[in-house]
C-alpha cells in the first residue's frame, strides 16, 4: 500500500507516491496558477494525483490515504481551508472536492508548516521523539508543533504561528500589522533587508564592503550575502550575521520555555549553513533559557528532509 502527499503552496502543487518506509517512490510537480479559480486547482490537484499513480503502474486501490498540506488556517476535522493568504480559499471545502476527483475515503488536511512538523516527527531529524517543534526561515518564519505525537493547532486551526511572538516591543514592523514579530528579525527576508541597509551605511562611510561585493557579482543580494561575506573577514557581516544568530537564538528560548520540546528542527534556506547556525544558536539559547544547565535541554537539529517535509507529513497524517 502507498499513500500520497500533497504539498500544496502559492507557485507550485508537489505530489509524492510513499511508501510504507516512508520515502518518496516518486514526486511530480505542476504550477499552481493561484490566481484562478479555487475549484481548478483542486482539479489540478486530482490530475497530478492519477498521472503519479500510472507513472508507477499503481492502482488507486493501492493508495490507503491522501494527505494534503495547505497554506493557512485548516479545519482539519471538516477538511475545510478556513483562509488562505496566498490561495483564493475561503471557507473552502477542500477535502470534499478532491474526493470528488480522486475516490479515496481516507482524505486529510493540515497547516503547511504544521505538516512539515509532522514530516520531521515521523522521518526525519526529531523522529523518536514525542514532542518537538520545527522551524523554518524562509520568506517569513513557521512553525510546527508536536505535543505527545499529535499536531497541535489550537482549537482553531490556527495555532502555531510562531513568527509572529514579540520579541522586541514596538520593533521592526511585520507584515502581519504588528511591531516586533519574531518573524521580522529572523526570517530570510529579514536578513537580506539588514544586509542591504548595512551595505548602504558603509557605501555611505565611502567604505566598501565584501557583502556589496557578492552582491554585485552575483547580481543581487541573498540571504548567504552576509555569511559568505563574513567568511572573507567582512566586519560589516559579522555584525549583521552575530545580530540575526542572536535574535533567532532569542525566540527559540522562547519556544524552548514555552514547550520544552526533546527536539527543536530548523529549516529553511538559512539551515544550509547547517553547524555554522547551529553552533552559535545552541550555544545562546543554553544561556537564555529558562533552567539553562540544570534541567534536560532540548536538543537544537538541522531539519532533514528539506523539501520533502510537507509532502512526508502530509502523507502521514
Amino acid at each position: 500500500m502507498y499513500r500520497i502527499g500533497i504539498d500544496l503552496g502559492g507557485t507550485n502543487i508537489a505530489v509524492g507516491l510513499v511508501s510504507e518506509k516512508l520515502e518518496i517512490v516518486r514526486k511530480l510537480s505542476i504550477p499552481t496558477e493561484a490566481q484562478r479559480a479555487p475549484e481548478l486547482i483542486v482539479a489540478d490537484m486530482a490530475k497530478v494525483c492519477r498521472d503519479l499513480i500510472a507513472a508507477e503502474n499503481v492502482d488507486i486501490s493501492e493508495i490507503e490515504s491522501v494527505g494534503i498540506a495547505s497554506p493557512g488556517t485548516v479545519n482539519t476535522e471538516t477538511g475545510v481551508i478556513e483562509y488562505a493568504n496566498n490561495l483564493p480559499f475561503r471557507k473552502f471545502p477542500l477535502v470534499e472536492l478532491l474526493r470528488r476527483d480522486f475516490p479515496v475515503d481516507k482524505i486529510s488536511v493540515a497547516n503547511d508548516a504544521n505538516a512539515a512538523a509532522w514530516g520531521e516527527a515521523v522521518a526525519g531529524a526529531a523522529k523518536g521523539s514525542h514532542n518537538s517543534v520545527m522551524i523554518t526561515l524562509g520568506t517569513g518564519v513557521g512553525g510546527g508543533i508536536v505535543i505527545n505525537d499529535k499536531i497541535y493547532s489550537g482549537f482553531n486551526g490556527a495555532g502555531g504561528e510562531l513568527g509572529h511572538i514579540v520579541i522586541s516591543v514596538d520593533g521592526r514592523p511585520c507584515s502581519c500589522g504588528r511591531h516586533g514579530c519574531w518573524e521580522a528579525y529572523s526570517s530570510a527576508t529579514a536578513l537580506i533587508k539588514r544586509t542591504k541597509e548595512k551595505i548602504e551605511e558603509a557605501e555611505k562611510t565611502g567604505r566598501r564592503s565584501v557583502m556589496a561585493e557578492l552582491a554585485e557579482k552575483r547580481g543581487k543580494i541573498t540571504a548567504r550575502t552576509s555569511w559568505d561575506a563574513m567568511r572573507s573577514g567582512d566586519p560589516d557581516a559579522k555584525e549583521i550575521v552575530d545580530e540575526y544568530v542572536h535574535y533567532l537564538a532569542e525566540g527559540i528560548a522562547n519556544i524552548v520555555n514555552i514547550f520544552q520540546p526533546e527536539i527543536i528542527s530548523i529549516g529553511g534556506g538559512i539551515s544550509n549553513e547547517k553547524d555554522n547556525l547551529l553552533k552559535p544558536v545552541a550555544e545562546e539559547v543554553r544561556s537564555l533559557q529558562y533552567g539553562g544547565g540544570v534541567v534536560k535541554e532540548t536538543e537544537i537539529r538541522i531539519a532533514e528532509l528539506g523539501n520533502d517535509a510537507g509532502i512526508i507529513g502530509a502523507a502521514e497524517l
